[in-house]
């Protein structure tokens, strides 16, 4: 099975005034597509700096990164935007939703970025509204929906672009335990169908979810295993 995202001795350094802290250090990640991921790691140990790498929100001191096929490690901030468009949808613990847009709106506005056309646009989102059972409510504005449908909005922008990797993080961070694991249910769906999922949280039954657990600490990679109690589908062969 092919790899979607290759790091290879990445670093990442923040610099406050003379002093540089090295918050990445000589990471190496294979992920194959398909794959079900999660990145975990106390506060700290750099997994929400490697997201933003993962997600082309920001780019590594040192190494290369893969990225389905192509180098984005040199890349130019409006490069990592048109890739970031394309390859990835992300899903965020504060949802990000446009307060004045519907959730029709809402999950249509990264077509408009790629320059989709209206009739396209609508017809497409319906779909993955659809997809994520919130169609009775795709005229509603987010303050009208409760967190869940927040996040099953935030699900199908993700979706809508039929990017190659959902990265989700911190996807249950604001949501009860039940609607949790509805979210979480609807990411297995998601996977059962295909696509690579990226987890970042800090949540061992959040993490469970996932087929792998990489673990990092202190900006290394402490552990990289198999959940054997992974029961989804997709699961490649260790």
């Amino acid at each position: 099975m092919e790899n979607i995202i290759e790091l290879q001795n990445i670093v990442k350094n923040y610099y406050v005034g003379s002093i540089v802290v090295q918050a990445l250090r000589s990471v190496s990640i294979d992920i194959r597509r398909n794959e079900y991921v999660a990145i975990m790691g106390p506060s700290g140990s750099g997994k929400s700096t490697l997201m933003n790498l993962i997600g082309c929100l920001d780019t590594a001191t040192e190494g290369k990164y893969i990225l389905n096929g192509t180098d984005v490690s040199q890349m130019e901030d409006n490069e990592l935007a048109e890739i970031r468009n394309r390859e990835i949808g992300f899903v965020f613990q504060t949802f990000n939703l446009l307060p004045r847009y519907t959730a029709l709106e809402n999950v249509t506005l990264p077509m408009v970025y790629a320059g989709v056309n209206k009739q396209t646009r609508l017809e497409r989102a319906k779909e993955v509204i659809e997809d994520v059972a919130l169609t009775d409510r795709m005229d509603h504005k987010p303050n009208e929906l409760s967190g869940g449908q927040r996040q099953r909005v935030a699900v199908a922008r993700a979706l809508v672009n039929n990017p190659s990797i959902i990265l989700a993080d911190e996807p249950t961070g604001n949501l009860d335990s039940k609607t949790s694991n509805d979210i979480m249910t609807l990411l297995d769906e998601i996977h059962a169908k295909g696509n690579t999922i990226i987890l970042v949280t800090h949540e061992e039954d959040i993490a469970r979810h996932a087929h792998r657990i990489i673990r990092l600490i202190d900006g290394e990679v402490s552990k990289d295993e198999i959940n054997k109690a992974y029961k989804g589908k997709n699961a490649p062969v260790a």
